[in-house]
């Protein structure tokens, strides 16, 4: 009797599956490379070949809120006849990052059709910009592969029907803007990792990042903002941890509750009941109606 109580007990411990979702107005990335003269100095670093480029040259085509609504890191702009997507990857690893460099260039064709005024459903032949598909990867890892496919990660290497390839980007080249970005998000982690997420940390973040000149004009300028950025995202995360611990919470209780109830049914007795659902006997009685709360 008492296995199949704990059996019964631990399907009733089971975590129900996160229903919120974390949306960021905004964030440093964003508002990096949302200024013309940082996602040129973007391009400069991606293509360092290029020297006619300039920041009247290149059209900001970034999307927020792709298929889901949650908001990515992303960056997708226009220059000549090249189509290029930079999603940053924080710190945990998902290969699920090719499907999602997939989608999001799905969606910003949609929208170049349409900016264009091309017909899909025509007979003439669509103009198309050449892709091409970035991964910044800030956080730490052994393996660094190069490149990314689709092909190889999901239909063991057939390329027959789609493939998708992405080029990752782990440190930069020395004093880049890619390079001073992720050397801004490790110098994060860390104060976080000091002050936990608190304004401290933001502010000791940008006064380190000054000193070892990394993203120094941008933070400079833009001090306020960055600390109203970061503020804003530590006040949203507290929100959904709240939030999902409360859900959590309401979700094991109700699932106790289920399962107080079918043990009393059969027989078992309230004692049992308590230990199982780890209550005081009192609370398994007010669960079951048996006293007036």
């Amino acid at each position: 009797m008492d296995q199949e109580v704990k059996n019964i007990s631990a399907d009733a411990e089971k975590k129900p599956e996160q229903v919120a979702k974390y949306t960021a107005k905004d964030s440093v990335f964003t508002s990096l490379f949302r200024e013309p003269k940082y996602l040129l100095q973007l391009y400069q670093a991606l293509h360092p070949e290029d020297l006619e480029a300039t920041e009247d040259s290149i059209k900001n085509v970034t999307i927020t809120n792709v298929l889901l609504d949650q908001y990515y890191n992303d960056v997708g702009f226009q220059i000549g006849e090249k189509l290029i997507i930079l999603v940053e990857q924080q710190s945990s690893w998902s290969i699920n990052i090719v499907v999602r460099c997939l989608l999001y260039l799905a969606q910003t064709y949609q929208e170049y059709f349409e900016s264009t005024k091309q017909n899909v459903y025509g007979s003439k032949k669509l103009e198309l910009p050449r892709p091409e598909l970035y991964v910044i990867f800030t956080g730490n890892r052994k393996t660094r592969p190069e490149y990314l496919y689709l092909s190889k990660e999901f239909f063991g290497g057939d390329d027959s029907v789609l493939d998708v390839k992405v080029k990752m980007i782990y440190d930069g080249k020395e004093g880049d803007i890619i390079n001073q970005y992720v050397a801004f998000t490790k110098i994060y982690n860390e104060q976080v990792k000091l002050h936990g997420r608190t304004r401290e940390a933001v502010l000791e973040t940008i006064r380190i990042c000054k000193d070892q000149n990394v993203l120094s004009e941008y933070l400079s300028s833009r001090e306020k903002e960055v600390v109203d950025i970061m503020m804003t995202l530590f006040n949203e995360e507290y929100i959904l941890k709240t939030y999902v611990e409360s859900r959590e919470k309401e979700a094991s209780e109700k699932a106790k509750i289920g399962t107080a109830q079918r043990l009393h049914e059969m027989g078992i007795s309230l004692q049992d009941i308590a230990k199982a659902c780890q209550v005081t006997v009192e609370t398994v009685e007010q669960w079951l109606g048996l006293v007036k709360v």
